[in-house]
């Protein structure tokens, strides 16, 4: 899925920096996917990099 909606993105010259790809909310008897797109600034990506330790995601600890 992610590899296949990544070449729509940039076939359409939009340039994939950042991605999540795994489970992260789900639902009971849920079928499907989401794609979740969204631009980012310097000031974003910087939040975005940043150290998180949640009960759901854990980086650059």
């Amino acid at each position: 899925m992610y590899n296949s909606a990544r070449a729509i993105f940039e076939k359409h010259g939009v340039t994939v920096t950042r991605s999540l790809v795994g489970s992260y909310v789900t639902s009971l008897d849920m079928a499907g996917c989401s794609i979740t797109l969204t631009m980012l600034d310097d000031e974003t990506t910087a939040f975005w990099d940043a150290p998180v330790h949640t009960a759901a995601l854990r980086w650059g600890m």
